[in-house]
């Protein structure tokens, strides 16, 4: 396993105790990485030899902004179209391996660290041309236009970009912003947060922005709603609006997740 924890599929063997950390509530949802298995994976359309995990869609009631999937391709697989909904934008985001990425007519190799943001009505594939499989997120969201603005596509990665401290935290607690968050072109924001061991959230947050949350390295307690949770690298957690949230890192090492949230839109009402 490298720096981000992907899911390596297979099967729990017969002797396997059927019980698990996966929780399903009307504020949250928990998808711990056992239950990542080979027999809950997905094909996609217009890719080849790919599958995927879908771990969060729409759901009237509950989270209703974004759709995320991690997508793992084979050797020589891929698609040379990937989205299809012209409305739709995205972000990639690799976690393991290598990956040619066709963007508009350019071509990037995004690594691991490697990340897109792609787009509404941007045409992009993706190409596995190693011998090796690469696994990577892709957060997808309907783009809500506003006048006078327009989210442009870009290439970057986790080591391009410098982790912006929080205030008053001594270090323990940073983000990685990958968009201006004071850039009204951008509707949804895919960062990075990072705690030192021992760093908390101090209070439990409760706002507006729906969450999907995958713990990439390290493992932490964290408060959904009234419960707290302890996760762990590979874990993912779905927050609709409003879930209070907060956490303490464990250690021994930093606790980091990569963090879907919705923003800079009036709510609409009409």
């Amino acid at each position: 396993m490298g720096k981000y924890y992907y899911p390596q599929g297979g099967l729990p063997p017969q002797t396997h105790l059927t019980t698990e950390r996966a929780i399903v509530t009307e504020a949250y949802t928990v998808i711990p990485k056992g239950v990542l298995t080979d027999i809950v994976t997905s094909n996609l359309p217009g890719f080849s030899n790919t599958r995927s995990w879908i771990i969060a869609r729409p759901i009237s009631g509950f989270a209703t902004t974004f759709s995320q999937l991690i997508v793992e391709i084979g050797p020589g697989g891929g698609a040379p179209k990937a989205e299809f909904e012209a409305g739709v934008e995205g972000v990639v985001f690799v976690t393991k391996g290598k990956v040619n990425l066709s963007l508009d007519g350019e071509l990037h190799q995004l690594e691991e660290g490697g990340y897109a943001y792609l787009a509404a009505g941007s045409n992009w594939g993706l190409e596995n041309v190693s011998d090796e499989i690469v696994s990577f997120h892709w957060i997808r969201k309907a783009y809500e236009r506003l006048k006078g603005y327009e989210a442009k596509s870009f290439v970057t990665s986790d080591d391009e970009v410098e982790a912006g401290e929080m205030p008053d935290v001594n270090g323990v607690w940073a983000t990685t912003r990958f968009a201006d968050p004071n850039d009204l072109a951008h509707d949804m924001h895919v960062n990075i947060v990072t705690f030192q061991p021992g760093g908390v959230i101090p209070f439990p947050e409760t706002h507006v922005m729906e969450h999907g949350l995958y713990v990439l390295e390290g493992k932490g307690m964290y408060l959904l709603n009234n419960d707290w949770v302890e996760v762990e690298a590979g874990d993912f957690m779905w927050l609709r609006a409003f879930c209070p949230q907060a956490c303490y890192a464990g250690g021994p090492g930093p606790f980091r997740y990569l963090l879907y949230k919705d923003v800079n839109r009036q709510v609409k009402l009409t």
